[in-house]
């Protein structure tokens, strides 16, 4: 038989004595001896009886209490435990109060094994530190749309455009982190944001380069036997970059191969893919000239302590009034492969420490191409020493 309802009346409230009331329908009151009292409800779901609080009589009216039981009432005659329910509604509700600082961190932490130096040097976290979290940091992930994006990386779009592409990059692995966290987020937003922005106006300025037939007279002028002179010779004829060459160690040199740690190798995340460097004859006599000036193991250290920079190396060319980076010799060094030597793109690229192919192919081809990289580099030294090798030089071959 049907429980009558609305047994309680508002009067009644501040006058019961402490103990339990009905107001039909499985809602009660319990009142307590200090004068207060505690709304709940009785359900039973699939035989099994459920009870759950359903807030104070201070905070909650007799009228409200009766409405919010008839909700979770009807949630019982769908066949679900309103107790469970509610509970899963809490953690939807507090997974999309996740602001937009802590998914970024929390996506941050989780990518730091694929990074470079598991990423201590701040350079992923950085676009979003300085251009996204200032502005959106502390906004619910799930409250970010296209229009949110677009007002806030709009400065930069076109004036940093390449910070402007990595801060919409990394806000878009952070959408996908809030995904995979369960949290409701429109995937879409940034690409949508890009589509507002528009097509970037920035053009890419690539690192200036020595033409490849000025390099000998350069590396000649390198004569004074310093640590800054003597890094840059070595940098020229390993056509590494510049950051793995002042942090180079001699228990990294093995013979006449130099091992360069995964973790110093931009684009080798995996820990097992160091990169090994043929050194010409050349390159093994620097390592000899700089032995006085080791510490610590470094091959390149700085005066005071640490290693040498690579703005030190930058301002001696430019002391120089020259418009080159140390960084375009690599650049110089390619330029000189594909005008004058017959060599592999796989090798050349390979001399660069370029990863060539998908990841079936190079599970396939496991080489390294050690030898063919090694007469590469000699030839390279013969050719920064002052070689015979010119523009009008035969092109050799040697695949």
């Amino acid at each position: 038989m049907a429980r009558s309802l609305n047994r309680l009346s508002a009067a009644q409230l501040k006058t019961l004595s402490p103990g339990k009331y009905s107001d039909g329908g499985g809602l009660w009151l319990h009142k307590r001896h200090d004068g207060g009292g505690q709304w709940f409800l009785r359900v039973t779901v699939h035989g099994r009886r459920r009870e759950m609080g359903l807030g104070s009589t201070i905070s909650v009216s007799l009228k409200e209490a009766r409405q919010t039981a008839e909700h979770w009432r009807g949630i019982a005659r769908q066949g679900k435990d309103p107790v469970k329910e509610r509970q899963r509604q809490n953690r939807e509700a507090a997974r999309n109060l996740h602001c937009l600082q802590d998914i970024a961190l929390d996506a941050f932490e989780s990518r730091k094994a694929e990074l470079k130096g598991e990423g201590k040097a701040g350079r992923w976290f950085s676009p979003l530190e300085l251009h996204v979290l200032p502005k959106l940091g502390r906004v619910p992930v799930a409250e970010i749309d296209q229009l949110d994006i677009r007002d806030t990386l709009l400065p930069i779009w076109h004036a940093k455009a390449d910070t402007a592409r990595k801060a919409m990059n990394r806000l878009n692995i952070c959408m996908k982190h809030a995904a995979a966290l369960g949290l409701n987020v429109d995937l879409q937003a940034v690409e949508k944001a890009k589509a507002l922005l528009g097509k970037q106006k920035h053009a890419v300025e690539h690192v200036p380069a020595m033409p490849w037939d000025e390099v000998p007279a350069f590396f000649g002028s390198l004569d004074d036997g310093t640590t800054t002179h003597l890094a840059l010779r070595m940098l020229i004829l390993t056509a590494v970059r510049s950051r793995p060459l002042r942090f180079m160690r001699y228990d990294q040199v093995c013979d006449d191969v130099w091992t360069i740690p995964a973790e110093m190798m931009k684009g080798r995340r995996d820990a097992t893919s160091d990169f090994k460097v043929p050194l010409s004859r050349f390159a093994l006599d620097i390592l000899d000239q700089a032995k006085p000036f080791e510490r610590d193991g470094f091959v390149f250290p700085s005066v005071k302590k640490g290693v040498i920079s690579d703005a030190t190396m930058s301002r001696l060319m430019e002391s120089r009034h020259l418009s080159y980076r140390p960084h375009g010799f690599r650049s110089s060094f390619r330029d000189w492969l594909a005008e004058t030597q017959q060599v592999p793109y796989e090798v050349a690229e390979t001399c660069l420490g370029h990863v060539v192919g998908s990841s079936i192919e190079r599970s396939y081809r496991r080489t390294d191409y050690l030898n063919q990289r090694s007469e590469v580099m000699e030839r390279w030294a013969a050719h920064v020493q002052g070689g015979s090798i010119s523009k009008s030089a035969n092109v050799v071959d040697i695949s």
